[in-house]
């Protein structure tokens, strides 16, 4: 992992996400490219005045010491860091920029409180994470000391979601994280421990991955909603990340559809990445 892109918009909540990013790119020998976005309000301008104004705006970004304030942090000792300011307010052009600069991951802060959907439905995060072909690791609160030890990859073996799966099983490889696939078992789709079995089995025969134990690293979890689910397992199983895949450009709205307006979860610490189709 060569690189890591973090979106900076000076919130604590980016602040968060440079924290994680520093400590994977400490154990990684990876280096960081700290991206701020100038979110100008352009309304009531010209072309021509907006053009000139993000002009000066950007000249002063380069002047200014907020920036570099901003990552004068203890934390960030021994880490390389790339700044680098887009006269851009679009979050769709991070993706675009994470591979031009040669970046395997973004991390980012996150305001979303609201449930596993809420960290990306509706908010900047969401852009990001549907238009990146990136993974995309999303921080709510301070982590210290954050890993990739424990992850749990949530899936209902669609096909759709082979190639996310195998996205993710070659991301944490290298870090020999202890992999676990989470299939929620809801009532309204409920299974019995054959057709959830046959449905694994297939997914994974599918994936063409090898070296996946079945019989230990396939989890069947019975629950009411599906977010309840995926917290209650990662609890126990004291997760430090859950992973979710993604389909195209509807980010995880489509994941969480059936039980957006029924969660019952309280606010969780839990980081959350994302995997692209």
């Amino acid at each position: 992992m060569d690189k890591i892109l973090v979106p900076i918009d000076f919130s604590e909540h980016s602040e968060f996400a440079l924290r994680v990013a520093a400590t994977i790119a400490k154990r990684n020998k990876s280096e960081l490219v700290a991206l701020h976005m100038l979110g100008l309000s352009d309304e009531g301008l010209t072309r021509r005045e907006t053009e000139e104004l993000q002009e000066s705006i950007l000249n002063l970004k380069f002047s200014d010491s907020k920036f570099t304030d901003f990552l004068d942090r203890v934390y960030l000792n021994g880490v390389k860091i790339q700044p680098f300011v887009q006269r851009n307010k679009d979050f769709f052009e991070i993706d675009r920029i994470a591979k031009k600069l040669g970046a395997c991951l973004i991390v980012m802060g996150s305001h979303g409180s609201k449930g596993i959907s809420e960290v990306f439905v509706g908010s900047n995060t969401e852009k990001v994470v549907r238009t990146s072909s990136l993974p995309v690791l999303v921080i709510k609160t301070p982590v210290v000391n954050f890993k990739f030890n424990k992850v749990v990859f949530i899936c209902d073996f669609n096909e759709d979601y082979i190639m996310p799966f195998c996205n993710a099983w070659n991301f944490f490889k290298p870090f020999k994280s202890l992999f676990k696939l989470l299939y929620i078992n809801l009532p309204e789709n409920f299974l019995n421990n054959h057709e959830m079995e046959e449905k694994a089995m297939e997914f994974i025969k599918k994936s063409e991955i090898v070296d996946f134990n079945f019989s230990e690293d396939v989890i069947f979890y019975n629950d009411y909603n599906l977010e309840n689910g995926i917290y209650h397992y990662a609890n126990k199983f004291k997760a430090d990340v859950v992973a979710i895949p993604t389909r195209g450009r509807k980010g995880l709205a489509h994941f969480f559809s059936t039980n957006k307006g029924e969660s019952l979860v309280n606010h969780s610490d839990i980081p959350v990445i994302s995997f692209k189709k």
